[in-house]
């Protein structure tokens, strides 16, 4: 297969590629382009959402082949850049792509993942009570909860989930304060899906000592805390730019909408090297299964409120 040399470059949204989570996740991609494909790879930070136009059309107006925007929130931002540049290939993670034959929106069934760690933590909860922090309250970020709640009603119906929102993605602190509330209130493992904020409550759970877990989202989090991050639900985002970047070296771009699920291997647990030992075979022979059926379409988990209140758990 003859490949052209490229050009790739990102967009973070804030927090950075130092979130530990989601943007570094995207970096990674980039590079393993840069390792495999011998891509001229680079990023710019966003400090805010005013950066948005700007780091776009900054990379764009250099001459990159491919530019990813990193988020949802990049959204309008991306409808304004993409369609000045018609020869620059642009990917979305998360969000609606423009229309256009230069533009491919990158979406994952979070809730896939996410089921597979509440049913992990619904059998591994002591105290019938686990926790979910989220970022900002929004219909991403409600597929990880109904998925995670989904999950633990699953394999443990008898179990409580405490939900908080920290309402911005970088508050590390705020992350700790609301992890440290939740486990105050009897919580033995709570899973993050809030950016930076999702250190702060792997840092609580460290704080909490033995006994008690976090999980973590996007990257595998689980050397943040050794021991104390019982797995992450790993988003491969890394996976779908080095996909792009892949396809557009090729010359095999193709606009629309890719979707990244289970059965793609876009979303999944962690491989949990600190904390297996802590697992009972059984317990995770369980988790294999419902993901064996996720990957098979015989289990959907649910993804906002409605298909939440219409899910029945199967019979593992």
């Amino acid at each position: 297969m003859q490949r052209r040399k490229i050009r790739a470059a990102m967009v973070t949204d804030i927090g950075g590629i130092g979130d530990e989570s989601f943007n570094a996740s995207a970096w990674r991609g980039l590079q393993r382009a840069q390792k495999e494909l011998g891509a001229e790879v680079r990023y710019l930070e966003s400090r805010s959402a005013a950066d948005y136009v700007r780091n776009l059309t900054a990379l764009a107006r250099q001459g990159y082949d491919v530019v990813f925007a990193i988020g949802f929130l990049m959204e309008d931002a991306l409808a304004r850049v993409a369609p000045r540049f018609p020869k620059v290939y642009f990917g979305i993670v998360d969000g609606r792509a423009p229309n256009l034959p230069n533009c491919v929106s990158l979406i994952f069934n979070e809730q896939e993942g996410s089921f597979l760690v509440g049913a992990l933590a619904g059998a591994m909860t002591r105290t019938n009570i686990v926790g979910f922090v989220g970022g900002m309250n929004v219909p991403l970020i409600k597929k990880f909860e109904y998925g995670y709640r989904a999950g633990v009603m699953t394999t443990n119906p008898r179990a409580k989930v405490l939900v908080g929102y920290t309402g911005n993605w970088d508050d590390v602190t705020k992350g700790r304060e609301l992890a440290l509330t939740q486990f105050n209130q009897g919580a033995d493992i709570i899973y993050h899906a809030a950016g930076r904020c999702g250190i702060g409550v792997i840092r609580a759970a460290e704080q909490k000592g033995k006994g008690y877990y976090a999980i973590g989202v996007d990257s595998d989090q689980d050397h943040l805390a050794p021991g104390r991050v019982l797995t992450s639900m790993m988003k491969r985002v890394d996976n779908a730019v080095f996909d792009v970047c892949k396809r557009v070296a090729e010359g095999k771009f193709q606009a629309g909408t890719i979707v990244y699920g289970v059965k793609e291997k876009g979303v999944g647990l962690s491989p949990m090297r600190y904390t297996r030992k802590d697992v009972p075979p059984a317990v995770m022979a369980k988790v294999r299964q419902l993901e064996q059926m996720i990957a098979q379409g015989k289990l959907k988990p649910p993804y906002d409120a409605q298909t939440f209140a219409q899910f029945k758990p199967p019979k593992v």
